[in-house]
Order: C-alpha cells, then sequence, then structure tokens
C-alpha cells in the first residue's frame, strides 16, 4: 500500500509539504547558540530555500512558452470559427462573473466580520515586512488595463513575463492561423508539436516538485514566525473564511450547472492544489492542472488547452476574494466610511486587479496599493500585512486553480465534448 502511495506524485507532493511543516517549526526557532551553533533563519534561507528557488525557476522557464503554445495550439484545434467564438464568450462571462461574485463573498466576510477592527497598529508596525509598495500614478482606469493588455513588442512582453499581453498576442496569432486554414497545415503542426514538447518539458520538471514543496514550505514555516500571525489573526480568518466559502461553492456551480456530483472533481484535482499551496503561482499549477483535468476529470483536450490557460490569465476569485476583504480591513484600521458607491468601485478594481495580479506570486500586494486608492485609503498599511501574504498567497492561489478548473469543466460539459465516464471513474 505504501509503495503504491509513494508511486503517486500528489502523494509524494503532500509528503513534501508535511515534512516541509515539520521541517520548518524545528529548525526555525533555532539560534547561533544552540548546540548544532546554527541560526535556524540563516541555515534556511541559505541551504534550503535555493533549492525551492531552483524548482521555481525551471517552471518560470516554461511558463511563457506553455501559454503561448497550448493557447494557440488550442484555438487551432477547433477548426469551427463559430465553436472558437461560442467557447471563447462562454468562458471569459464565466471567469468574469466568478470573479466579481468572489469580490462580494469577501465584501460579505470583511462586514461581518470587521477584521480590522480595534487593531492595534503600533503592535503591527513592530513587524511590518519592508515590503516597496509603488503607489498607483492615478486612479484605476478600466480603459487603460484594456490599452495595457495589447503588447507594442511581444518579444518584450514575453521577456519581462507580462502574461497578458502574452495572451492576447496568442489569441490573434491562433483565430488568424484558423482563417488561413490548410495554407499554414505546416505551422500549425509545428506549434502543435512545440506544445507536445513544452508538456513533456514539464512532466520532467514536475517530478521534482516535492523536493521544491518540501524547501518552500521548510522555509515558509520556519521563517515567516508567529507573532505577526497572532496580531492579524481576525483578518486570516476572515480570508479563510471567505475562501472556504468560495471553495464549497465551486461544489455547487458543479451541481446546479454541470447536473453532476463534485466529489471526484475534488478528490481528483487534490494534486494541482497542493502544487498551488506550495509554489503560490498558478502559473507555476497550470501544467499539473491540465494535464490533470484532461487525463483525470475527463476534459476535452481542445478545452484544457485553450480554457484553462486563459483562466489562470485572467480568472483569480481567491486574489480577488483578499483584495475585497484587505481594501475593508484598511476602511476599518483608519476608520473610514465606506458607502455604496465605494462597494462598486471596489468590486470593479478588485476584479480587474485580480487580473492584473494573476500567476504571480504576491502579486497582489501591487494590486492592492490600486484597490485602495480607487476608494481613497492610504497606502501607508500596506507593508503591515506584507508578513502574512505569504501564507494566504498559498491559501488563495489553491482557490484560484480550483476555480479556474471548474470553469474549464463545465464549459467543456457545455460543449458535449466532456467525458463524464472518466470523471466518475475513481480509479483513474
Amino acid at each position: 500500500m505504501a509503495k503504491t502511495l509513494l508511486g503517486k506524485l500528489w502523494f509524494r507532493v503532500l509528503l513534501g509539504l508535511v515534512l516541509g511543516i515539520i521541517f520548518g517549526f524545528a529548525v526555525g526557532p533555532m539560534t547561533a547558540n544552540n548546540p548544532l551553533g546554527i541560526d535556524g533563519n540563516t541555515f534556511l534561507t541559505t541551504y534550503i530555500k535555493p533549492i525551492g528557488d531552483i524548482f521555481l525557476n525551471l517552471i518560470k522557464m516554461v511558463i511563457v512558452p506553455l501559454i503561448l503554445f497550448s493557447l494557440i495550439a488550442g484555438i487551432t484545434s477547433m477548426t469551427n470559427a463559430e465553436a472558437f467564438k461560442r467557447i471563447g464568450l462562454k468562458a471569459v462571462g464565466a471567469y468574469l462573473m466568478t470573479g466579481a461574485f468572489a469580490v462580494c463573498i469577501g465584501l460579505v466576510f470583511g462586514d461581518l466580520i470587521k477584521p480590522g477592527k480595534g487593531i492595534d497598529m503600533t503592535m503591527l508596525k513592530s513587524h511590518a515586512s519592508a515590503v516597496a509598495i509603488t503607489p498607483p500614478a492615478q486612479e484605476f482606469s478600466l480603459i487603460k488595463l484594456f490599452v495595457n493588455m495589447v503588447p507594442t513588442n511581444v518579444i518584450k512582453a514575453m521577456a519581462e513575463d507580462n502574461i497578458l499581453q502574452v495572451v492576447v498576442f496568442a489569441l490573434f496569432v491562433g483565430i488568424t492561423l484558423v482563417k488561413l486554414g490548410p495554407k499554414v497545415k505546416g505551422l500549425t503542426g509545428l506549434i502543435q508539436q512545440a506544445a507536445d514538447l513544452v508538456f513533456k518539458l514539464i512532466e520532467t520538471i514536475v517530478s521534482f516538485s516535492p523536493y521544491g514543496v518540501f524547501a518552500l514550505t521548510a522555509w515558509a514555516v520556519g521563517t515567516l514566525g508567529t507573532d505577526i500571525l497572532i496580531g492579524l489573526v481576525w483578518l486570516i480568518i476572515t480570508v479563510l473564511g471567505a475562501l472556504i466559502t468560495q471553495y464549497l461553492l465551486f461544489g455547487v456551480m458543479i451541481i446546479v450547472f454541470g447536473r453532476m456530483s463534485p466529489m471526484p472533481f475534488y478528490r481528483k484535482i487534490v494534486e494541482a492544489q497542493l502544487l498551488a499551496f506550495s509554489t503560490s503561482s498558478s502559473k507555476a499549477t497550470l501544467s499539473t492542472a491540465m494535464r490533470v483535468v484532461n487525463e483525470r476529470i475527463g476534459v476535452s483536450k481542445s478545452s484544457t488547452t485553450f480554457v484553462l490557460p486563459l483562466g489562470t490569465s485572467i480568472n483569480m476569485d481567491g486574489t480577488a476574494i483578499y483584495l475585497g476583504i484587505c481594501a475593508l480591513f484598511f476602511a476599518q484600521v483608519y476608520n473610514v466610511h465606506i458607502d455604496a458607491h465605494h462597494y462598486i468601485i471596489l468590486i470593479l478594481t478588485a476584479t480587474f486587479g485580480s487580473i492584473g495580479a494573476a500567476g504571480i506570486p504576491s502579486g497582489s500586494l501591487i494590486m492592492m496599493g490600486m484597490v485602495l486608492t480607487s476608494v481613497g485609503l492610504p497606502l501607508d498599511g500596506i507593508a503591515l500585512i506584507a508578513g502574512i501574504d505569504r501564507i494566504l498567497d498559498m491559501m488563495r492561489t489553491t482557490v484560484n486553480i480550483t476555480g479556474d478548473s471548474v470553469i474549464t469543466m463545465l464549459v467543456d460539459k457545455s460543449e458535449g465534448t466532456f467525458d463524464r465516464a472518466l470523471y466518475e471513474d475513481m480509479e483513474r
């Protein structure tokens, strides 16, 4: 039994996660005066974290090729232009609606629990991390967001990991290849082969994930400490409660829109969730999620290669929840009144801000500046929550990749290409 479990990647990732937590708690509190003569934080940062960094760098190395080739391959596999338009509209509409709804969940929890009420600012400032937050040059502009999505130099966009611009370029290339049809059959086949190459590269990289997960988790647990967690316990509880609610609502969506039991989905998506939790990056988890939804959950390859990468670029439900809660948290801390029109602004800015932060570890800290500015809140307090951002980032990324996978599955089912027999096969 144990040998069989060790043969499964999800179990090895889980084992790495658990061992990382234990190791971090054991080594982190050590001081240079202990019998071993080492400082725990220094040891974790100098010798353990680099293992996780190498793993993340390997994944980051193939993120841009993965997004580019998988999206183009997904589009060109839909030879029916009407089907592509229909699926694209379904996916984007579903992603935007779930994102906006997620913000509303966050605002409700923020209003009910009031995590910022009675916060002792002087206590928290002693634990604030030195995080440089650049205030937005101007208030949030939806038009500017859309303008900036279009790259002026696609090579620069790829070099700077501007994923939204890469997505736009991939969409244009894919649509054009479909229009050209048989005339570019060779190029289309070459792109499909490039996508297969990237998937194989990632399969090799992901085999090292248990070691990367162990290193990243041990470093995060060992260096974070508990003081800041205690000081911001109500904020953590509020975010966690909202994320759990959103997570359960995904199951409701599967029941209502998919007419299926959500249990096979929850059981099979665990491998991708564990990787999302430990890496705090939807992009780093994308390849694993694509394999799981295609080979185990039963989503067609065309939807897997088009809808899921699109989701990891524009749909961040967990991040949207977090941005909404933090806006209310700071309003309560600074005793700033938020009225009805402010809530509307928060829903819009947090929804589109989550798009801007998509897939970047701690990218929400930058987007938070945009959200706070949109309702006239000061930016000084952002550094106060930077200390717990890593832990919360792990939680919300798990919700992000779960939401992307649910929407991909439901869109595929609505197209009649979903393999329900594979979905219900609990042995796969």
